[in-house]
C-alpha cells in the first residue's frame, strides 16, 4: 500500500549539497604594516579615488597587490561616508538643541516684557481685555468691571 500512496517519497541519503564541489577556503584577513596604513591614509586624505595607473603605482610602492589597494580604498571610503554622516547628524542635533534653547529664551523674555498698548484697544474694553490676555500666565486674570477692563 505504501507504493500506491501519492505521498510516499524515496528517501534521500546525505545533505542535498553534499555532491557539489567543496567550497573554496576563505582567504585569511590581510594585516598591513603601520607604514603601509600610514601611506594609504595620507593618500586617501588627498585623494578619495585612484585611477588604475595610480593604484598600480601605489601598490608597487607599498609592496601590495592592486586588489589589496583597491579593496582598502573601497573600505576606507565606506568608513569615511559613515563617519561624515554621523558627524552631520551630531551637528544637526546640536543645532536643534541650540535653536530650542534660543526659542525658550525668547519666549521667557516675551513673558517678562509688558505688551505695548494699542491705541485702538485703549478705547474698547473688549479689545483691551483680549490684548492683555495671557493664558500661559496663571497669576494674570483679566476682569471687566462696568465696561473697563483691568488686570488683577
Amino acid at each position: 500500500t505504501a507504493a500506491l500512496s501519492p505521498f510516499a517519497a524515496t528517501r534521500r541519503i546525505g545533505h542535498p549539497y553534499q555532491n557539489r564541489t567543496p567550497p573554496k577556503r576563505k582567504k585569511p584577513r590581510t594585516s598591513f604594516s603601520r607604514v603601509q596604513i600610514c601611506e594609504l591614509e595620507k593618500r586617501f586624505h588627498r585623494q578619495k579615488y585612484l585611477a588604475s595607473a595610480e593604484r598600480a603605482t601605489l601598490a608597487k610602492a607599498l609592496k601590495m597587490t592592486d586588489a589589496q589597494v583597491k579593496t582598502w580604498f573601497q573600505n576606507r571610503r565606506t568608513k569615511w561616508r559613515r563617519q561624515t554622516a554621523e558627524e552631520r547628524e551630531a551637528e544637526r542635533q546640536q543645532a536643534n538643541r541650540l535653536m530650542l534653547h534660543l526659542q525658550q529664551e525668547a519666549f521667557q523674555k516675551s513673558l517678562a516684557q509688558p505688551l505695548p498698548q494699542d491705541p485702538l484697544c485703549m478705547h474698547n474694553s473688549s479689545l483691551y481685555a483680549l490684548q492683555n490676555l495671557q493664558p500661559w500666565a496663571e497669576d494674570n486674570k483679566v476682569t471687566s468691571v462696568s465696561g473697563v477692563a483691568s488686570v488683577v
